[in-house]
């Protein structure tokens, strides 16, 4: 059978016994590092994998993936809609008349989003009313000026279904200022709750009240709001709609007013990659000291080898194949023990909760009551990679400096 002599004497120095049990020790230790840091690192990615995935879904699942605005009301919405519907990227689509105005209540006051929405068409782009925890969205009946307001607002002004507020809008007017305040009496119909910031910025009136606010013909809307099957496509998707529609529409997309948080959160989640990936550094260059201790302990082998004919090349190759089995065996168990951690994340902090009668994650501090976990198999794959490449790397000097020695020199106190 053939062996390879590197490869025969470097997994028999790595299986044997070592007379000093100091770099047996340090050895292990290199090993369980790396594994450590592969571990705690595929956990990690994928927590924030979670974490994003929970952000798009309620965040996104809130603001329209992508809108087709008119330059002037929309008399007609439905046109556009079937027009938009024809593009197989775009699943299902809605009126929407956007506002940006002010709440008051009781001498308090905050800056609010108001969307006007049909409640019958609104649950095939939105997730909102899945999410009302009082009342319910199709009580946004016409001309009576209901509005569904978000968990924080409810609780800044310590409101529930059925009180009234006042919602105050600018109007384009001919007096000297340019713009006047408008004011309209709202009621209360509905509370949601997605646990984000939006719970505080975003409230829904019905469309046809929206458009009898801004003095439009009766079921004129702003545009049409999309969902589309991939939300990441939806610049493009939006601008190729509006496109074909005219110079009389332009889009919008969700980009433009959350992309700067999941820019952050991609951000974020590269540079804790980094930081991590200085652990398994960290362990992986461990394995110098180890192979520089176990050359000095082997030179008497060395020289033995060298003078029944090994090649330096050979002597080279020995130890780097040492020094790469250390790094393989703890980059695979670390590698399938953080696997099965972050598959069983969820249920692991929960068996803790219980434990520990103490909850990690509350539903009042945080938007969501779990730790979320979504594993990609392409974070795994480069996470082991450079664990891999950092362990042989690290073999390199070390057999480098085991294929110069010299025999005569190796043998001289032996």
């Amino acid at each position: 059978m053939f062996r390879p002599l590197p490869l025969f004497i470097g997994a028999r120095y790595t299986r044997a016994k070592r007379r000093n049990h100091f770099i047996s020790f340090i050895s292990m230790t290199s090993m369980i590092g790396l594994s450590l840091g592969v571990l705690a690192m595929i956990v990690v990615l994928s927590v924030m994998n979670g974490f994003q995935r929970e952000m798009s879904s309620r965040i996104l699942g809130l603001v329209p993936h992508a809108s087709i605005l008119g330059v002037q009301p929309l008399s007609d919405w439905r046109s556009v809609a079937d027009a938009a519907l024809k593009n197989p990227a775009v699943v299902a689509a809605a009126p929407v008349t956007e506002m940006e105005g002010m709440l008051s209540y009781k001498g308090a006051m905050q800056p609010i989003q108001v969307s006007g929405i049909e409640p019958a068409e609104e649950g095939k782009v939105s997730i909102v009313g899945q999410h009302i925890v009082q009342g319910a969205l199709q009580d946004l009946v016409p001309g009576e000026y209901g509005v569904v307001i978000g968990e924080l607002t409810a609780r800044r002004f310590r409101l529930n279904t059925g009180d009234k507020l006042t919602l105050i809008v600018p109007e384009i007017s001919k007096a000297p200022g340019g713009i006047t305040p408008r004011m309209q009496r709202l009621t209360v119909v509905g509370i949601f709750k997605v646990g984000a910031e939006l719970d505080g910025s975003q409230a829904y009136i019905n469309v046809a009240d929206a458009a009898e606010m801004q003095r439009w013909a009766p079921g004129s809307v702003q545009g049409v709001r999309l969902k589309l099957q991939d939300l990441y496509a939806a610049p493009q998707v939006s601008k190729a709609i509006a496109g074909q529609l005219g110079d009389a529409y332009h889009a919008d997309d969700w980009s433009h007013t959350q992309g700067s948080l999941f820019s952050a959160m991609k951000m974020e989640k590269t540079m804790i990659g980094l930081l991590l990936m200085m652990i398994i550094a960290v362990a992986a260059f461990n394995i110098i000291a180890t192979l520089v201790m176990v050359v000095n302990d082997k030179g008497a082998d060395i020289a033995i080898l060298r003078t029944i004919g090994a090649t330096p090349m050979q002597i080279m190759g020995t130890f780097m194949v040492q020094g790469s089995l250390i790094g393989v065996v703890g980059t695979l168990i670390g590698g399938v023990l953080g696997v099965i951690a972050a598959i069983n994340v969820s249920q692991i902090v929960g068996w803790l909760e219980r434990v520990s009668g103490q909850h990690i994650f509350t539903s009042d501090v945080y938007f969501i009551s779990s730790l979320p976990s979504q594993l990609q198999w392409g974070d795994v794959l480069m996470i082991c990679t450079a664990g891999l490449v950092m362990s042989f790397l690290a073999t390199v000097y070390p057999a480098y400096r085991a294929s110069q020695i010299e025999p005569a020199m190796a043998l001289r106190y032996e």
